[in-house]
């Protein structure tokens, strides 16, 4: 089971931990704090004066480029950078401030999204934008603290603990300010963009399937089945018989199609899962696998269909995996409900080595989850077994349209 803690990046957490590296009060003795406050205003002027350079070269040349379409991949990687300096100032100020900030969030980029995609993301990463703004504010300030503390060295040495303390409080407030990690919700508007580009090609790619399935299918054979009866119909008179065997014939064609029709149905989203839940409809996939499952469904009540839906593609596809690729003996499929997330785990004992870019569609599966805020482990070992974790958030399904009496009393553990 997966357990979710909070993120120790959030802002309360933050909030604590700027409590807790607060310095002890400035004294006259030269102590350690001192000592450290004293390199720290020393070093100022070398570091600013590279990160300057760094952002002022690298920074114009990018603006400047932008007419052409060289100047946004420069200022992609002039970001990229920028982050870079950001990690070593906030590593220095907690060497020798004692400064502890949480390194912010990796940008999350998708390998479906393309270049531009990419390139945008990147553009818009608030922490390299504000990480290039401290760098370039910086040089000043460097050298008015490194002129004052080394004054100070030979002439206010007497009074330097308090004039260090001073200036370094300055440099606290500003890591702290420019240098943290993005609030949480400016992450989540960031992530929830992203999510949205991964949503409308997933709808777009299920559209244009089942336009092709309807047209390659049951179109096809109704075309089929329209021509036969045609030729029946001119047939009855001059050959009863002939036009009875290709009434016959047409019959088999109907039944044909609506069998492809009914398959379709299912793959849009099936009846069973509508009228009797996800424990039925879980174990009518699992009894479509070319391997025995075991499934085990323990939710005190059923979840919002949208999220319902998603769970139940999400097992269909991992059974199909397990069914075309695993070489497997058994499975099992469990799904229960903790707290405000809906887990599900399918296990099998195949021969493993599955990936995310293994082909299998996993990738696919993991960005769709994501896309609603949810969670894909997998842990597939050469040799096996595979183990295949996804995590939804839970969304009661209290007032959803088409609930009815027979929704009601499934929430029993049920093995298969």
């Amino acid at each position: 089971m997966t357990q979710r803690i909070p993120s120790p990046g959030t802002t309360a957490a933050r909030g604590a931990a700027g409590q807790d590296d607060r310095p002890p009060p400035a004294r006259f003795a030269y102590d350690r704090h001192t000592w450290n406050e004293i390199a720290h205003l020393l070093a100022n002027l070398p570091v600013a004066l590279l990160g300057f350079t760094y952002v002022v070269t690298v920074f114009s040349t990018g603006f400047g480029l932008t007419v052409t379409v060289i100047g946004f991949p420069l200022l992609a990687a002039g970001l990229v950078g920028a982050r870079q300096l950001g990690r070593l100032e906030r590593a220095r100020a907690r060497a020798l401030l004692g400064v502890r900030i949480e390194e912010p969030s990796r940008l999350r980029m998708r390998g479906g999204g393309g270049f531009v995609q990419r390139l945008w993301m990147q553009l818009r990463d608030p922490v390299g934008w504000r990480t290039a703004l401290y760098e370039f504010i910086r040089l000043p300030w460097g050298v008015l603290t490194f002129t004052v503390t080394l004054a100070s060295l030979f002439v206010l040495w007497p009074v330097l603990p308090f004039i260090a303390r001073g200036l370094t409080n300055a440099d606290r407030a500003m890591v702290r300010a420019l240098l943290s990690p993005s609030d949480e919700l400016e992450r989540r508007i960031a992530e929830l963009e992203s999510d949205r580009g991964v949503v409308v090609d997933t709808a777009a790619a299920d559209l244009r399937r089942i336009e092709r399935d309807l047209h390659d299918g049951a179109q096809a054979r109704l075309v089929n089945l329209a021509m036969g009866l045609g030729l029946a119909k001119e047939k009855v008179l001059e050959d009863p018989d002939a036009a009875a065997a290709m009434v016959e014939e047409a019959h088999g064609e109907v039944k044909l199609a609506l069998q492809e029709l009914r398959d379709l149905a299912r793959g849009i989203h099936p009846a069973v899962l509508t009228d009797r839940g996800l424990d039925a409809a879980l174990s009518s996939v699992a009894s479509r696998c070319t391997v025995p499952v075991k499934v085990t469904v323990d939710l005190p009540e059923r979840p919002a269909a949208a999220i319902e839906g998603i769970a139940y593609f999400t097992v269909s596809e991992l059974l199909q995996n397990v069914s075309k690729h695993s070489r497997a003996r058994s499975a099992s499929v469990d799904v229960w409900r903790t707290d405000t997330r809906l887990l599900i785990q399918v296990w099998d004992d195949g021969q493993g080595g599955a990936s995310l870019d293994g082909g299998t569609g996993m990738k696919g599966l993991a960005e769709r989850l994501d896309a609603v805020d949810g969670l894909f482990v997998l842990e597939s070992p050469e040799g096996g077994p595979t183990t295949v974790t996804a995590e939804l958030p839970w969304r009661d399904r209290s007032g959803a349209a088409g609930q009815g009496p027979r929704d009601k009393g499934l929430g029993t553990r049920a093995s298969r």
